[in-house]
């Protein structure tokens, strides 16, 4: 019998220049994207390695808490102060609710002149403090730790925030349309490619040419929706209008996002002692007790010229994300509650937006989520990689032909 010829139908206009464009704008951010990708995943697992590399400063170790006092505040940071003797002023504390967890003190300046990530952040440093006496457990300079720079290539490529987010945001839209555009050229025509597109078939296939090309589509289209979401959730940073489109999408057409800016100090400037600040703690402590912990503005640098006039407090309710929190205002001088927005107060706009970091970042729902989170980032590191062979190896094929 006569083996029938199968004529390989030629592509359409359309997907001819859909391919045309996924090479273009491939070869042109392929890189920028590899490192993208690759600092992400390094960064999907920070908390986990952090707490296990500083678990003995996390836990202050005191002994016999029911029968001690914690110290007030004010008295910590000077404490603190003393010990260290930074040039810059504490910037805020992050209170934990667990009693055996240790404070723990920022430094955190932001320079807006500067040109780049380590001009721009003149101190970004972390005390654990042991509040029972005030002892500094141990300090991190955050500032030149392996995280936060794996975080800042990944957001501005070191350079400064402002700009340097576009430098990562321009290429991360070209890459929303090269997924777009890779889904459109994997779709198959018909039933037996479709078998194809949906799984390695390697048991005879000897060329690495034609493995190349399965682990580009078939990763590739696994790993496109979630490559799309993790890519729309980093716009949500680089450009304002991403954050605007998703609040208006998620709450149902709201344009206006809530803003209590509104709420102001209403008791007098000599309501205002040492002990202020420990009522405010006291009151968040008792409000909620099965919180993981909240962050209080120690307030130096502004707090007297009156550019914020009140005291915010941002309560974190789970230990592996963000998502699920209360925003407080309270008096800057009598320490009084003057507003609560708990995570049920919020429309669905606003938790979408609370949500959007954990999204980006896989800790929306804990470790799972993080496992695919990793997973997909390395999936998207290897994309520019196995197109770039695929087109080299198509260029050198052509080469031969002429």
């Amino acid at each position: 019998m006569r083996k029938k010829h199968h004529h390989k139908k030629k592509p359409s206009l359309f997907k001819k220049w859909t391919g045309k464009l996924h090479l273009w704008f491939g070869l042109s951010i392929g890189l920028i994207i590899f490192i993208v990708s690759v600092t992400g995943a390094l960064y999907v697992f920070k908390d986990e390695i952090e707490n296990f590399t500083r678990k003995d400063v996390i836990y202050h170790n005191e002994q016999n808490i029911a029968q001690k006092q914690i110290l007030p505040i004010r008295v910590l940071e000077k404490s603190v102060d003393a010990q260290l003797q930074e040039k810059f002023k504490i910037h805020w504390v992050n209170v934990p609710i667990d009693k055996k967890m240790s404070y723990q003190f920022y430094w955190y300046e932001h320079n807006t002149e500067a040109w780049n990530y380590f001009d721009e952040f003149p101190i970004y440093k972390l005390a654990y403090v042991n509040p029972y006496d005030g002892k500094v457990l141990r300090v991190y300079d955050e500032k030149n730790g392996f995280f936060q720079i794996v975080k800042t290539i990944h957001w501005s490529f070191l350079l400064k925030q402002d700009w340097g987010k576009y430098v990562v945001g321009i290429p991360v839209i070209i890459f929303i349309i090269m997924l777009i555009s890779g889904i459109i050229l994997w779709w198959p025509k018909n039933k037996a490619a479709r078998k194809q597109r949906f799984s390695f078939k390697w048991k005879n296939i000897k060329s690495w040419k034609r493995k190349n090309y399965d682990l580009h589509n078939v990763l590739g289209f696994y790993a496109s929706i979630f490559a799309l979401i993790f890519s729309i959730t980093g716009l949500f940073y680089a450009f304002l209008v991403v954050q605007a489109m998703m609040y208006v999408v998620f709450s149902g057409g709201n344009t206006v996002f809530p803003d209590f800016s509104h709420i102001t100090t209403k008791a007098p400037i000599e309501a205002r002692n040492e002990t202020t600040l420990d009522k405010v703690i006291n009151t968040v402590q008792t409000k909620y007790p099965n919180s993981y912990g909240f962050s209080v503005d120690l307030g130096h640098p502004h707090m007297d010229d009156h550019e914020h006039p009140n005291f915010s407090v941002f309560v974190k309710h789970l230990s592996y994300s963000y998502h699920k929190n209360s925003s407080l205002i309270f008096d800057e001088n009598s320490g009084e509650l003057l507003h609560t927005r708990d995570h049920e107060d919020k429309d669905l706009g606003e938790k979408a937006v609370a949500a959007n970091y954990d999204v980006h970042v896989g800790s929306i729902l804990g470790l799972p989520t993080k496992i695919i989170a990793f997973i997909v980032s390395i999936i998207c590191a290897s994309l520019p990689v196995t197109g770039f062979m695929i087109w080299w190896g198509r260029r050198k094929k052509l080469k031969k032909a002429v």
